[in-house]
């Protein structure tokens, strides 16, 4: 059995985004595809594969980690601003 980084694809709430892709790299998203699909009996849309691996690759870049402090939170959810910031804001916008 073929060790791959990713597994099954999980279902979550997705935020459109629309990219363009070389020719031999979707050749190979797609190839990718196909085998994950064996490895898993269930198929496998190659576009479901890109937020996956875009996870990986920035879970694995200990420079991404090291700058954005993600060590602490590696999936980190966007924070509200304070009270004082958005008063902040708001004045600065009048």
């Amino acid at each position: 059995m073929t060790k791959l980084k990713l597994a099954a694809i999980v279902d979550d709430k997705p935020v459109r985004l629309t990219v363009t892709l070389p020719a031999a790299l979707h050749r190979n998203l797609v190839a990718y595809a196909e085998i994950l699909a064996k490895e898993t009996d269930k198929p496998v849309d190659p576009a479901k594969l890109v937020a996956p691996m875009l996870e990986k690759f920035i879970a694995s870049d200990r420079g991404f980690r090291k700058v954005r402090g993600a060590d602490r939170n590696p999936n980190p959810v966007p924070s509200q601003p304070s009270a004082e910031s958005a008063a902040a804001t708001a004045s600065a916008r009048d």
